[in-house]
């Protein structure tokens, strides 16, 4: 099977686009509950403080019942209708239900195939670009990550720690033994990459009283140094910027949106950081070309 799949691009290529598939589906449980799972335990955390303080409070009936990954199962938030096996085929089923509940009709995100879509496109393009290999692997969980956390950014301007601090440390672990980078340039993006993000919030906020960004969006550009070293680091400020800043001109100008509503960044650290992993040397030669 291993040989067929690397003498058979296109065979490999429906395989994982048909595995991703799955995965964004699972992807769509972790950017709706994860929230949910942090917010619950943060309430749990600060009743047992209040609890300390002997202030009488008790825990509610919700906070009781398992949540998790896992259970319960998936059900429609607006009637309760719980969402079984046929209902839950990625795009498929989607396109059969017409993008509604089957019991009572209310219309269903468009989230949910378009992170499924989203998923298996950029799955595809992974495994093309580094073929049937250990190092395809795991840029696909890098992949897999990013596409979370930026959903779970645009919906929360949250970015878990449960999913940037693992991140960091599996790309300093892969690059032991220089998978994506060498083990020193994997440390310095690590190092470089959290405290240049980290030196712009504090000054930003002694200038202007505001904060300009999040403690998660330090973690995700230390990740993202992590695992393909601090080289890539300009590009990918460069990159997160520059499109940052488009969309928000836009969405201000165009839409009318509020100046002072933040803007979440770590959809746009993501997205440059998923082009550096595919195209970041190619992008880098040819600026370098273009400066010779």
């Amino acid at each position: 099977m291993t040989d067929l799949l690397s003498s058979s691009p296109s065979l490999l290529l429906t395989l994982t686009g048909l595995f991703s598939l799955l995965v964004g589906s699972f992807l769509n449980v972790v950017i709706h509950r994860l929230p949910v799972m942090m917010e619950r335990q943060w309430q749990s955390e600060a009743r047992a403080w209040l609890q300390s303080r002997d202030t009488g409070m008790d825990e509610d009936e919700a906070s009781r019942q398992p949540y998790n990954l896992v259970v319960p199962r998936s059900a429609c938030p607006a009637c309760g209708h719980r969402i079984t096996a046929l209902e839950n085929i990625p795009l498929i089923s989607y396109l059969f239900l017409k993008g509604k509940c089957a019991q009572c009709g209310t219309r269903i995100s468009i989230q949910y195939p378009l992170v499924e879509a989203a998923t298996a496109l950029l799955s595809m393009a992974v495994v093309w670009y580094f073929g049937f290999t250990w190092t395809a692997a795991a840029a696909l969980l890098l992949t897999w990550a990013l596409i979370a956390l930026t959903v779970i950014d645009l919906r929360t301007t949250l970015l878990p720690d449960m999913i940037t601090l693992p991140l960091l440390w599996l790309g300093l672990v892969l690059n032991l033994d220089g998978m994506f980078t060498d083990t020193t340039s994997s440390l310095l993006g690590a190092v470089f990459g959290y405290l240049s993000l980290w030196l712009i919030y504090h000054a930003f906020r002694l200038l202007t009283g505001k904060e300009g960004m999040g403690y998660g969006d330090f973690k995700l550009f230390a990740a993202l140094g992590a695992w393909l070293g601090w080289q890539m680091l300009p590009l990918i400020i460069l990159l997160s910027s520059l499109v940052g800043a488009i969309v928000g001109i836009a969405l201000i100008a165009l839409l009318g949106r509020d100046r002072d509503l933040p803007i979440p960044f770590g959809p746009y650290l993501a997205a440059a950081g998923w082009i550096a992993l595919i195209w970041g040397d190619t992008i880098v030669q040819t600026y370098l070309r273009f400066l010779g």
